[in-house]
């Protein structure tokens, strides 16, 4: 029998997570590492996790995680991105609280790109009377 399994694709600045549920006692394995060894910061690994304690089904799924690209935390991000989403095809009714915590939606800030006639986005060359 073919085992049951929810994806969803979560993005956060230049990071994308490809995030599958599969029924299991909640271990969560990030690009085949357990959660504790990629993430060093308790607060990132709290991330991960809110939208399974949210609705709590923190110990009903295993996470299988291929996340790329990006900072450790916008990788957090998208990971809590991507779960939010594949919790919500494995029950719908769970819409309605993940989109009012706000884990549905992408947030859309990145890094602004620089400009010429500039050192970065907005910093200008240093003033110098002489």
């Amino acid at each position: 029998m073919a085992q049951v399994q929810y994806y969803g694709t979560g993005r956060r600045k230049h990071s994308v997570a490809r995030v599958r549920l599969v029924p299991g006692e909640g271990r969560i394995l990030i690009n085949k590492r357990e959660m504790d060894t990629y993430f060093g910061l308790e607060t990132l690994k709290l991330i991960v996790k809110q939208p399974l304690v949210l609705t709590e089904t923190l110990g009903r799924y295993d996470v299988l995680v291929n996340v790329n690209g990006g900072g450790t935390t916008g990788q957090a991000g998208a990971i809590r991105h991507g779960v939010a989403r594949a919790l919500l095809k494995a029950d719908p009714e769970l819409r309605g609280a993940l989109k009012r915590a706000g884990f549905l939606t992408r947030d859309p800030r990145m890094k602004e790109r620089k400009k010429y006639g500039l050192k970065a986005a907005r910093r200008a060359p240093q003033f110098s009377k002489r």
